[in-house]
């Protein structure tokens, strides 16, 4: 299996440095990132462990969905997958991903609301980046079938 990587070079400290983020694997991009902006409301132009946790989370937990409708003998038409991830204090000291929820809209062929919520949560439990990120709190789903 490949190994991707990823990239980040960072000047100053904390509060006052920033850095950009390559995605090294797939040459698709450099993207700015700073604590600031990572902990404010408005991400302003910059990305964050966070919305890059979202992303591999939302499209991994996506393909692991179409398989699942798919061993479930339906056919997946269309997968609207979003993951919202959470940075929050940790009690220890420091901050964590406190809470993830992904939401999915779901048309598929051949299976009912009932088969596309069972599959919806055993690729909740079996996306690997759902197991990578097993320490989360709370890892929330909220799945919708639009037959």
């Amino acid at each position: 299996m490949p190994t991707r990587t990823a990239r980040t070079a960072w000047t100053g400290g904390l509060q006052d440095g920033s850095g950009q983020v390559e995605l090294s694997s797939s040459g698709v991009g450099k993207y700015d990132v700073s604590f600031p902006k990572r902990s404010a409301d408005s991400a302003d132009g910059t990305t964050s462990p966070e919305e890059l946790i979202a992303a591999a989370h939302s499209s991994c937990y996506a393909m692991a969905l179409s398989a699942e409708i798919g061993r479930a003998g339906g056919t997946p038409q269309a997968l609207d997958v979003t993951a919202d991830v959470t940075l929050g204090p940790d009690p220890a000291g420091g901050f964590r991903i406190a809470n993830i929820k992904l939401t999915v809209v779901g048309r598929a062929e051949g299976i009912d609301a009932d088969g596309f919520l069972a599959a919806a949560n055993a690729a909740k439990a079996g996306c690997p980046v759902s197991k990578a990120l097993a320490g989360v709190d709370t890892i929330e789903l909220a799945a919708s079938f639009d037959s």
